[in-house]
């Protein structure tokens, strides 16, 4: 992770980072899936909104169902809302994936959690159906999360936590939906952002590469 450092001239406090990043827009975006694993499970949601020059972009988003090979389980819909009926004329994972690397073009994508979770079910698709990928960068928002709030054992950094430490009304907003959760995520984002006076290239926080569809929208 970057270091917050002073220029020793002015005192300004800043993040040095020897991994410089050039001004660009940002995704965030959210999935629901059919389970934990991305080699056996599918994803049935994503929903995104791009954020650029530190300001949440709410009327540029994406919002799709997508249709898995399996049924989705009274368990799932009851934790997302996101049941069979809503999927039943949804397009595959693959397409909708498809659709949105279209959409989201040479963007940065950030996801809570996006290390561990979302950017393995967006290469385990890839993978699966033998789409032909491009290398993007990734922020995984937990990381801006240690840095604004420590990484003492114990500190938690869900979603859950963002919203209760940045004050953030969720009032409206269904959790574990992805349209409600990338809508608080963008808000957790651009509150992280404020605080921690990262540049509009957020550079000094970490990133990672996910894989996107080529070739195809």
């Amino acid at each position: 992770m970057g270091t917050r450092v002073a220029c020793p001239i002015c005192n300004h406090s800043f993040f040095w980072t020897d991994c410089h990043h050039a001004a660009e827009t940002f995704v965030v975006y959210d999935l629901e899936t059919t389970g934990l694993y991305p080699e056996a499970d599918e994803f049935i949601q994503i929903a995104a909104m791009r954020f650029s020059a530190g300001y949440i972009c709410p009327e540029e988003t994406y919002f799709s169902y997508a249709r898995p090979r399996r049924s989705i389980s009274a368990f799932i819909e009851s934790y997302t809302g996101v049941g069979n009926r809503h999927v039943q004329h949804a397009a595959r994972p693959e397409e909708v994936l498809c659709e949105f690397a279209a959409w989201s073009g040479d963007s940065t994508l950030i996801a809570h959690n996006g290390l561990r979770f979302d950017s393995k079910f967006l290469a385990a698709t890839c993978r699966r159906h033998g789409l032909p990928t491009r290398e993007v960068q990734s922020i995984d928002s937990i990381h801006m999360s240690k840095m604004l709030f420590g990484k003492v054992r114990g500190t938690g950094h869900s979603l859950d936590h963002l919203v209760s430490r940045l004050s953030i009304r969720s009032q409206g907003s269904r959790r574990h939906d992805a349209r409600g959760d990338v809508e608080i995520l963008a808000r957790a984002v651009a509150g992280m952002w404020e605080r921690l006076g990262l540049d509009r290239s957020f550079n000094g926080v970490p990133r990672h590469s996910a894989f996107l569809p080529v070739g195809r929208g």
